[in-house]
Formats: structure tokens, sequence, C-alpha cells
């Protein structure tokens, strides 16, 4: 039976990484260590404005990351270089897995919505230039809320969105602080663990299922 679909969007279906090619032209073997950390930077100043209701957009947070990471690496890049990464981060690709799996979910019936920290402009041009983006019946931004998930009013925002109850409603998150979040206010929730080195918060709240990949969510998600 179908249920709705609320697929996380950097990290579990565009591969955030998918810049370090471009870092490689300016730092070289250093750009893996840079991308790691402009990430968790990312991340991180996402969670502390929300905190503080000091709102600004997802593309603030990733700019300002950037320059974090460049003071800390003591990298140097210029103004230039910084300017094309954060153009390269419009358009990075999606996994491998991602287009083909959706296809099959959509096929199945079930409502697929994206659902990103990010603005609804920046996701839909991710999904446009991934070539996936006819797979969804919509994009749902917490950017109108002015707040960042793990929030639970962006859970809520998601659910009201799809129309369907949250125990029908699927948060797909390779981020734990994700599913947690989501978890917690009463989403049924699919972790993406795409690398056997990647760790769950333990918090003692688990996902209701663990896949390696997307092509394993079709004969995993129900309904309540």
């Amino acid at each position: 039976m179908s249920v709705t679909l609320a697929f996380d969007i950097y990290g579990t279906l565009i591969n955030t990484h998918g810049v370090v090619t471009r870092l490689q032209e300016f730092i070289g073997d250093e750009a893996p260590t840079f991308s790691n950390i402009w990430r968790d930077k990312q991340l991180e100043y996402s969670f502390r404005r929300g905190l503080m209701r000091q709102y600004q957009h997802f593309g603030v947070c990733t700019s300002q990351a950037l320059d974090y990471t460049d003071q800390l690496l003591k990298t140097e890049l210029s103004d230039q270089q910084k300017a094309d990464l954060l153009a390269e981060y419009r358009i990075l690709p999606a996994f491998d897995d991602v287009t083909d799996s959706l296809t099959t979910l959509k096929a199945a019936g079930h409502k697929m919505y994206g659902f990103s920290n990010g603005t609804a402009d920046a996701v839909e041009g991710l999904l446009t230039n991934a070539g996936i983006r006819d797979l969804f019946d919509g994009v749902v931004s917490v950017d109108g809320l002015h707040t960042f998930k793990p929030n639970p009013d962006v859970y809520a925002h998601m659910v009201k969105t799809g129309g369907a109850a949250a125990s029908d409603t699927w948060l797909v998150s390779s981020n734990p602080f994700d599913v947690i979040g989501a978890a917690s206010a009463g989403l049924k929730t699919a972790w993406v663990q795409r690398s056997k080195d990647m760790v769950f918060d333990p918090w003692g709240i688990e996902p209701d299922l663990v896949i390696a990949g997307l092509s394993e969510l079709a004969g995993g998600v129900t309904r309540s």
C-alpha cells in the first residue's frame, strides 16, 4: 500500500561531497578533509541558528561554513574560488542509486516529496539538474518556518503538506539527527547508511528501517 515518502536532499539524494573534484583543483589532496569539515560546519551552523532563533537561510550557513573551513585549514581560497565552489553546490550530483530507486517507488504509487533545510529554489535546482524533479509531488523547505531540522515544527509542516498521518509518513535520510528528529515527531523513519563506517547516535531512538541504499527502500516501507 502507498505511503508518503519525505526524502532528505543533502547527503541522502544529493552527494554533498560531489564538490571534492572542484576542490582538488584548488587545494589538491586536502580536498576530502576540507569537504568533510565544510559539511559538518554547515550543519552545525544550522543547528546553532535554529536554537538562537537567528535564522539565515541554508545558503548562508553553507557560505559561512566555507569561510570557516578555509580559515581553519589555511587554504587561502580566493573570492573567485569560493564563488566557484558555492556555484558547484547548486549543481551537486545525485548518488548513483537515486534515479532508478525513485522511479520504482513512484511507479508503486507512493507520494514523494523532497524535504530539506535548503531553500525551495535551491532544492528545485538540484533535483532538476539531477533529472529527477518530475518524480516528486512537491518540495517542502524549512525556509518558510525560519528554522531548521530537527525542530519538531518542520516535521509537522511536512506531515501537513503531505496530507497523510504522521504514522503513514516516512522520513528517508542518511543523517541520524534528521531520523531522530522525525521519529520524535511521530513519523516513520528509514536511515540510509551509505557507509558501514557511519554510526547512528546512541540516543535510544532507533529508525524503523536501516538500508544500505535507496534500492532497498521499496521492500521496507509500510502503512501503519
